[in-house]
């Protein structure tokens, strides 16, 4: 008896782990896609958020979700279970953003070698969209990019550091070191505006 048949065909996808709903997906895609559906109910909204803060606009993070999911689509019956589910998803969502971002930073580039007015270009760069908006993005704007990732990572995926180091190819110290020392930054420079 293979694994298929040995899952009972009736079942509340809501009511299962992620590790269940992977276990199925691997036994039903692509005739039935429950168990995959609900894997992407799950996280759709924070995967939107993660896509949207690293990208910067909502109409590039919607086109990065929908690709992300398409390969989870794909890639999930590959899936090992080698991580946890969530950390591969993560992952997947942290490629396809850098390859979006570079796209952008390469269009950009053209765009501005092509422009005539200088002032134009100068002025995309100092007024960064996300500043607009508050809250975290109103942070984000001030640190490298890698910080970036690990703050976004860390605080609206909500991974563990380990999870973190994993999905960005660093060691777990290197990774609490850049955690603690972006967050050191934004604290000297946000006390320093408090003050002012």
């Amino acid at each position: 008896m293979n694994k298929a048949q040995s899952l009972p065909s009736r079942y509340d996808p809501a009511a299962l782990s992620d590790e269940e709903l992977v276990e199925r997906a691997h036994a039903e895609l692509f005739h039935i896609t429950r168990a995959y559906e609900e894997l992407m109910r799950r996280y759709q909204r924070t995967l939107f958020n993660v896509c949207a803060r690293y990208l910067g606009n909502e109409r590039d993070a919607d086109d990065v979700c929908q690709e992300v999911m398409l390969k989870v689509l794909y890639g999930l019956k590959n899936f090992e279970g080698k991580s946890k589910f969530k950390t591969w998803l993560y992952s997947i969502t942290y490629n396809e953003c850098i390859t979006q971002y570079r796209k952008e930073r390469r269009k950009r580039r053209l765009m501005d070698a092509l422009s005539l007015d200088p002032l134009e270009e100068a002025s995309d760069d100092k007024a960064p969209k996300l500043e607009e908006r508050g809250g975290l993005d109103r942070w984000l704007v001030h640190v490298n990019p890698i910080d970036r990732e690990i703050l976004i990572l860390r605080f609206v995926a909500e991974l563990e550091f380990q999870e973190i180091a994993d999905i960005m190819h660093m060691g777990l110290s290197a990774t609490k070191m850049r955690y603690k020392r972006a967050l050191d930054r934004l604290r000297d420079k946000f006390s320093g505006l408090a003050e002012t």
